[in-house]
């Protein structure tokens, strides 16, 4: 049995190698579609393609957002290179400048001469470079199914609230069958009474009656959006256990106030009417908690 999915959730992953550490963030908001944006350092390219395909691969539905921070590890012998060269004809100069009269130079001061101290240049090892990068892509799926596992979470939260919803409109749905066999009766008497104010007299009067109450109660038959009613609770208590069905379930709340329109509409009585006014809020209000459904 699968289990239903929420859309908002978070997860995170670290990971370490080749010289470098880095973190990645996954989260996820409610979204009509899936979509997949990615932050992450520069110079991994295939990163990026790695990441939506492994959000593609997980998810249904959703904005979803992947950050990837990453930095290299520096070591002490890395942290500070003196090029001793540089640093020799600079002491030359300041020494041809001191016999002259000049104030003889400071270490700190040297040190801070142009060239003297270089930052270590990063080796661009292609090989290198693509095993880090798979390295980043192994752990931005593993932030990918943590965050698969906050929205199942949602989903177990959820599930037991439509569950609730459904059964308020099946039991709705009930008192509408028992009320629509009623109404035949109740359109009969209105029309007979109604008649018989006009004209008491009319010759075949209660032929008359019958015929234009059985018109009005045809016209006001709604067994036919009950059976339809009665079908889209049964499909939504099979989606519940089928997930993704967040589309499925979107599409199914527009049904469910389609009947529950037209139920109205041919409503006859005050009962009935009643009814159906309150299967609409309820119906709206289960539509509300399906948007967070992926």
């Amino acid at each position: 049995m699968s289990r239903l999915s929420g859309m908002t959730g978070f997860g995170r992953a670290d990971g370490a190698g080749e010289g470098w550490t880095w973190s990645v963030e996954a989260r996820s908001v409610n979204g009509r579609n899936l979509e997949v944006r990615f932050r992450g350092p520069n110079g991994f390219d295939g990163l990026e393609r790695a990441a939506k395909a492994a959000a593609q691969a997980r998810l249904a539905r959703g904005q979803v957002t992947i950050g990837v921070q990453a930095k290299r590890v520096e070591t002490g012998e890395a942290a500070v290179t003196i090029n001793a060269a540089v640093l020799a004809r600079y002491l030359t100069l300041a020494n041809e400048l001191a016999e002259d009269g000049a104030t003889p130079p400071s270490a700190d001061g040297l040190l801070a001469l142009r060239g003297v101290i270089e930052a270590p240049e990063e080796v661009d090892d292609p090989e290198a470079r693509a095993i880090l990068e798979a390295a980043m892509a192994g752990t931005v799926e593993a932030a990918l199914d943590a965050l698969k596992t906050s929205r199942e979470g949602e989903g177990v939260q959820l599930t037991p609230v439509l569950e609730e919803f459904i059964r308020r409109i099946a039991a709705l749905v009930a008192q509408a069958e028992g009320e629509a066999q009623a109404q035949v009766v109740a359109i009969r008497d209105r029309f007979s009474r109604r008649m018989a104010e006009l004209a008491p007299d009319a010759p075949g009067l209660e032929d008359r009656i019958f015929l234009e109450a059985a018109a009005l109660a045809t016209k006001a038959d709604v067994r036919e959006e009950l059976d339809r009613l009665t079908a889209h609770i049964d499909a939504a208590r099979q989606l519940l256990v089928s997930a993704p069905a967040g589309r499925k379930l979107d599409f199914l709340m527009q049904e469910f106030m389609r009947e529950a329109n037209t139920l109205c509409s041919k409503s006859a009585t005050t009962a009935l009417t009643g009814i159906g006014l309150e299967l609409k809020a309820v119906i709206e209000q289960l539509r509300e908690q399906v948007q967070n459904v992926e």
